[in-house]
């Protein structure tokens, strides 16, 4: 019988074990979703409402609980913890609220008497989903998927996994159909074995590069529609004209956000030369009055990365920028005693080919990069493999939605504000930050049947 561990990364304290499900019982819990939505499929929009309805109540009564067990199991402080659950509550109802208008039919002109564009649901969609927001991410999911009259499988990432169970309990006591969501614990084994499942039809991954790949690979050969979320290497433009406070506020309220760990957050900074030491000045001031400490304290700003390996990972990858050219401001030593904290780190002078630069660097480091113009800004934005935000700051507001909308090549770009997801508007990301959407009425698009009805005569 294979085990796995959650451990409070505060502490190195193991909290609980967990069994591994075997492929006997993976086999039984997907034919048991399968069931549910022959019959979900056919409840109406109200009847569905009610559910996420109920499921937002649960998730206000029981905030303080989810955000402590949040903060315990991989590290983010306390009162982010408390944010992350009130923005659940905002994609339930929103959902809840807009879902049949995004699922409206809607009528073509054609040659025949009559054409209809309907959208019917799939059936069981599969996820799997990351630590870093183990609520919001199963809740971004699971919201529309419902919604949309499919049923929903959750394999959360390990050190999660108490939450992926209390999400499970979440929607049984909101009054949920036994099998309509489920949480199924298990391995990079267990995971392929559902996406191959007969029974399942779509998947969606938010996670690494590497991790989107070889799910999109076992997909791919069992033709299986696939929604990816992968990482980001974000560049945040600043120019010449910008509000210098603005920007620098925006800057190290994304990057220090959930300790770094945020696939949005603002990691290159890519300042013209005119205004770079005065934007640097401003960021290492803010960034030297957040206070890293314990989680659950309130007044903690940066908590622990959520395991021992990734805060090695970003260490190493300051260590080989800082061979490779980049100059430490700020941060940058592993911290003695218990837990896995890192401190805000600050690096200039980085350039293309150092891992600051070209790599996801998830954890809470400021990347500081040179342009010498804004076209110069441009091209060293451009210039990654990744594709998922950014943002640009200018005084001049037409010059600014100029640059986002048709020079900077991603999936969201902000002007004079960081990125955040939000559930009335698409979010995800191009090139190796993976394809599809979330949210919006393009969230819960990529997850129906798209059917054509034509009536001849």
């Amino acid at each position: 019988m294979d085990l796995l561990q959650t451990v409070n990364p505060a502490t190195g304290d193991v909290l609980q074990s967990y069994t591994i499900i075997d492929k006997k019982i993976i086999n039984q819990r997907i034919e048991k979703a399968h069931g549910v939505f022959l019959n979900w499929r056919n409840t109406s929009f109200p009847e569905r409402s009610k559910l996420l309805q109920e499921v937002a109540r649960l998730l206000k009564k029981g905030q303080e609980e989810y955000a402590r067990l949040i903060a315990t199991e991989m590290g983010k402080p306390i009162t982010a913890c408390r944010a992350e659950i009130e923005k659940c509550i905002w994609v339930c109802e929103h959902y809840a609220c807009e879902a049949e208008s995004y699922l409206q039919s809607r009528e073509i002109k054609t040659d025949m008497k009559k054409c209809l564009v309907v959208h019917q649901p799939l059936g069981v969609i599969f996820a799997i989903m990351p630590w870093n927001f183990p609520f919001w991410q199963v809740l971004r999911f699971a919201a529309p998927t419902i919604m949309a009259g499919n049923t929903a499988v959750l394999s959360h990432a390990p050190i999660s996994t108490g939450t992926g169970n209390a999400i499970a309990a979440l929607f049984e006591a909101a009054g949920a159909p036994a099998g309509l969501f489920q949480h199924l614990i298990v391995d990079n084994a267990g995971a392929a074995t559902i996406i191959a499942h007969e029974r399942v039809a779509g998947v969606t991954l938010t996670g690494s590069e590497t991790a989107g790949r070889s799910v999109a690979q076992t997909a791919g050969r069992h033709l299986k529609k696939v929604v990816l979320e992968l990482g980001g290497s974000d560049p945040y433009i600043v120019l010449e004209d910008a509000d210098l406070d603005l920007a620098a506020q925006a800057i190290v309220t994304s990057r220090l956000n959930n300790s770094g760990q945020v696939c949005i957050a603002a990691k290159r900074v890519i300042a013209v030369r005119d205004i770079e030491n005065e934007l640097i000045d401003k960021i290492q001031l803010l960034v030297s009055q957040y206070k890293l400490g314990a989680p659950l304290d309130p007044s903690t700003q940066i908590g622990p990365m959520a395991r021992a390996d990734l805060r090695q990972t970003v260490h190493q990858q300051v260590m080989d920028s800082i061979a490779l050219g980049a100059e430490l401001l700020l941060g940058g030593e592993l911290p003695r005693g218990a837990g896995y904290y890192y401190p805000a780190t600050i690096l200039t002078n980085v350039r293309p080919g150092t891992p600051a630069f070209d790599e996801e660097v998830f954890g809470p480091i400021i990347a500081c990069v040179t342009a010498e113009d804004e076209q110069d800004a441009i091209k060293l934005a451009n210039l990654s493999r990744f594709g998922l935000a950014a943002a640009v700051f200018t005084r001049d507001t037409k010059r600014g939605e100029a640059i986002a909308k048709d020079a900077i090549d991603c999936g969201s770009c902000m002007v004079n504000t960081f990125v955040a997801s939000d559930p009335r508007v698409p979010f995800g990301g191009i090139k190796a930050s993976g394809y599809g959407r979330e949210l919006s009425r393009e969230g819960i698009l990529e997850f129906v049947n798209i059917k054509t009805i034509g009536i001849h005569e």
